[in-house]
């Protein structure tokens, strides 16, 4: 059961995050909202393939500048398309599908995949604690 708002709340941190990554339009991505957007420990987990990456929020941003900063991804933007979330008390979760397209090392690229966003409510405010994600592929394709 939720409360008041709760829906809202969790829409504008999703959008945050998604909004995050975009570098369209000559923005420049502000990686380090991450912070403030996760709890303290919140990981990210790459899940597209055989193997799971974890990564801490400093493991996963680091590369990420880096591919930003030296123009290696550019036009990037990435957003959700489809949403269920569910709420009880002070956690709730998120399991949505996105679409993001850009250009990669000269090439441009267009993918579609699911997250799924956990959120814990902490003095009234609601996080991200984790947030898992797989790509769209062969034998693994987005139904929502």
């Amino acid at each position: 059961m939720s409360g008041e708002g709760d829906k809202e709340s969790i829409d504008a941190v999703t959008k945050a995050f998604f909004g995050v990554f975009s570098n369209r339009d000559g923005g420049c991505p502000n990686l380090s909202a991450l912070y403030e957007l996760f709890v303290p420990g919140g990981l990210i987990l790459k899940t597209c393939g055989d193997a799971v990456t974890v990564y801490s929020l400093p493991e996963f941003i680091e590369p990420r500048a880096r591919l930003f900063s030296e123009g290696g991804l550019r036009e990037f933007s990435e957003e959700e398309s489809a949403e269920r979330t569910d709420v009880f008390g002070s956690v709730a979760q998120r399991f949505c599908s996105y679409r993001k397209s850009g250009v990669l090392d000269g090439e441009r690229f267009e993918a579609k995949g699911m997250k799924c966003l956990q959120f814990v409510k902490s003095s009234g405010r609601w996080l991200l604690s984790s947030v898992a994600w797989d790509d769209e592929r062969d034998g693994n394709l987005v139904s929502m």
